[in-house]
């Protein structure tokens, strides 16, 4: 299936059911990592807010939300400055934090947000990302811990991604079709 938002055509990368499928799994992997502790769930918005909906309802573990909002993206390139638009809402000294991203391109929103967490002295840091685009990382990040999916460097929109702030509703995901 192929859909076209403002300027670019997209074909389909991953169906919702696919997508539902990783979560689930992800969530199990989550509930058995953290069974004994109450780990903050920190939402990256804004992409990130359907994932988190959807992997939290999986999460069986108590535990809390709270989200941040950053953004580094102009259309469907990164600028490279990071812009914190909402920040941390509590504190996460001597918590588990679990950062919720719905994708980590370049590594260096990412990068921002650990030293953001880490100047906070949490117990620990992980990071929880739908996809992850291995061949893109220009930072080294050893708290990647829970992926989705691997994907190579293209641009994708749906299920919380958008283009242009556009596409953040579809279920499914789509690449970027090349020209």
């Amino acid at each position: 299936m192929k859909i076209e938002i403002d300027d670019k055509h997209f074909e389909l990368l991953f169906e919702y059911e696919q997508i539902k499928k990783r979560i689930r799994l992800l969530a199990i992997q989550l509930n058995i990592d953290f069974e004994d502790k109450i780990p903050v769930f920190l939402g990256v918005l804004n992409g990130s807010f359907i994932f988190l909906a959807d992997l939290i309802k999986e999460i069986d573990i108590s535990s809390e939300i709270t989200f941040v909002k950053v953004s580094s993206y102009e259309g469907d390139k990164s600028s490279g400055k990071i812009k914190e638009e909402i920040g941390l809402q509590m504190s996460l000294k001597d918590r588990d934090v679990i950062i919720v991203e719905d994708i980590v391109d370049s590594g260096k929103t990412l990068e921002y947000l650990l030293k953001m967490v880490e100047k906070q002295m949490p117990a620990s840091v992980n990071v929880c990302s739908l996809l992850l685009k291995p061949n893109s990382l220009k930072v080294e990040l050893d708290e990647i811990t829970y992926v989705g999916f691997e994907i190579p460097d293209e641009f994708v929109v749906g299920y919380g991604l958008d283009y242009k702030g556009l596409g953040r509703n579809l279920k499914d995901i789509y690449k970027a079709v090349k020209s």
